[in-house]
C-alpha cells in the first residue's frame, strides 16, 4: 500500500518553475557525456513540420569563448566564465519565424536538461555585428548563422542566487494569465 499522499499538479510541475538563467560559473566544465546529452536534447525539440533546421555545435574552446564575450557585450557576459557552450547554428536570415520559434523551444530545452544534470545554463545573444565573428570561429558554412549560444556549467554560489527578492520575481499571477477572455478595464 502507497501511504504517500497523490502529488497535485503543481508539485509535479515545480521542477520546471526552479529552472532559470545563470550567468556565472565555475571552472570545473561539464562532461562530455553531459553536454553529449544535453545536445541530444536539443536534437529531440520539435520542430514546425519535423524541419529540424538547426545544427547544434558543442563548443569547448575557452579563447573562442572568450572571443565572443568580449565582441558580443552585453549580451554575452555569461561568456565570461563559460567553460563550455552549445551554439545553435540556422540558415538562412533571422526573417523566418517558424526557425526562430524552434530555436527557442531548443535553447528552453537545453537550459531545462542542464538543470535536471544538476548544471545550470544561460543563454548568450549575438546580434548581428558579431555574427560573422561567430561564423568565423565556429566553422559555419556560408548560408548560416548562430544567434543563440545556450551556455552550460556548474554555477558559482553567486550565480544561483536570485537577482531579485522572493515574491518579485514573476508578476502576480492574476495581472497575466486570464480565464477565457481579456479582463475588462
Amino acid at each position: 500500500m502507497n501511504d504517500r499522499a497523490p502529488r497535485t499538479p503543481h508539485e509535479i510541475v515545480r521542477p520546471l518553475l526552479r529552472v532559470r538563467q545563470t550567468r556565472q560559473f565555475t571552472e570545473e566544465a561539464p562532461t562530455d557525456a553531459e553536454l553529449a546529452a544535453i545536445a541530444d536534447v536539443a536534437r529531440w525539440s520539435g520542430s514546425g513540420t519535423n524541419s529540424q533546421p538547426w545544427r547544434f555545435i558543442v563548443v569547448r574552446d575557452v579563447d573562442a569563448l572568450r572571443q565572443i564575450h568580449d565582441a558580443g557585450l552585453p549580451q554575452t557576459r555569461s561568456l565570461a566564465t563559460a567553460r563550455a557552450a552549445i551554439a545553435i547554428a540556422m540558415p538562412g536570415d533571422d526573417g523566418d519565424m517558424s526557425h526562430t520559434y524552434d530555436e527557442g523551444r531548443a535553447a528552453e530545452r537545453m537550459l531545462i536538461a542542464a538543470h535536471f544534470l544538476d548544471l545550470r545554463a544561460g543563454i548568450a545573444w549575438i546580434v548581428p555585428k558579431v555574427r560573422p565573428l561567430v561564423a568565423d570561429l565556429l566553422g559555419l558554412p556560408a548560408g548560416w548563422y548562430v544567434r543563440t549560444l545556450v551556455v552550460i556549467g556548474h554555477p558559482t554560489e553567486e550565480g544561483l542566487r536570485p537577482n531579485r527578492p522572493p515574491g518579485q520575481a514573476r508578476l502576480p499571477r492574476e495581472q497575466v494569465v486570464f480565464e477565457d477572455r481579456w479582463p475588462e478595464a
